[in-house]
């Protein structure tokens, strides 16, 4: 069923805040814009999305193309995280095999620890269920002002720098997936209840360690956002998250070994 205008209009609102909040350290720019001007530039990109053709995926960059790509953790296949909240599990299964740097990068995440502590700053379920939000690693001190959440990602001790990853979105069909823009195309990894996938700013490659669960199906979101896999068991614990509640702990239980260029 397509969404009523006002409903449709409510979520421009929406994915406009999910873009603000997924604001990395490397986008000043994004990091300062305000809700309104996200949900203009999210009602502009589904507009264009509504309205587009879809573009040949042979036309679409490729990870090859990418600079620093081949450097990036990526999971060549499948892996399974479960993540503790309020003394509960979540499991998680990780795609690799349908977005391997977006799966590897979180995969790596995990093994490094560092979702370990760190809070769930934005949970959304009024007016409707949307998202409930994490990974910003300012969060684990518990003096980070509120304001502040949602606009750091991952620093990667070797560099000294924030890691960010390029949106990554396999089509439907497709050999491999699109890298670097959104796509038109109907996506292999849908955002269905309980789909995990990637925060970002308005720039496409600005994702990091922020990372959402999806609490409804919720497809005008699929090709604008990465998802890199779904909760198996625990939707019951991610359904009562609250804004505020803390990750105890996340672990790679089963396919550590399908993680490449990973690091602690």
């Amino acid at each position: 069923m397509r969404l009523k205008i006002p409903q449709f209009l409510l979520a421009l609102v929406i994915v406009g805040g999910l873009m603000l909040g997924g604001c990395s350290g490397q986008q000043s720019a994004s990091n300062n814009a305000s809700p309104s001007s996200n949900a203009t530039s999210a009602a502009t990109e589904a507009s264009t999305k509504t309205t587009t053709e879809a573009s040949s995926v042979s036309q679409n960059t490729n990870s090859e193309s990418i600079p620093g790509m081949k450097d990036l953790p990526r999971l060549e296949g499948k892996a399974t995280v479960v993540m503790t909240v309020k003394g509960s599990p979540i499991t998680i299964e990780v795609d690799g095999t349908n977005a391997p740097y977006t799966a590897g990068n979180f995969v790596d995440l995990v093994q490094r620890g560092v979702y370990d502590g760190l809070s769930f700053h934005r949970v959304v379920r009024q007016p409707q269920p949307f998202v409930a939000q994490g990974g910003d690693p300012k969060s684990k001190d518990p003096k980070t002002p509120a304001q502040l959440l949602g606009t750091g990602g991952f620093v990667d001790p070797k560099t000294g720098t924030e890691r960010s990853i390029p949106l990554e979105i396999k089509p439907k069909g497709a050999q491999q997936p699109v890298y670097s823009k959104t796509i038109t195309e109907a996506p292999v990894l849908t955002h269905k209840l309980g789909a995990v996938a990637m925060a970002r700013s308005q720039q496409p490659d600005s994702a990091s360690s922020q990372f959402y669960f999806a609490l409804a199906d919720l497809a005008f979101l699929d090709g604008n956002y990465a998802v890199f896999g779904n909760v198996t068991q625990g939707m019951d614990v991610v359904n009562k998250i609250q804004q505020g509640d803390r990750i105890d702990s996340a672990k790679v239980t089963q396919g550590a070994e399908n993680l490449k260029n990973g690091g602690k």
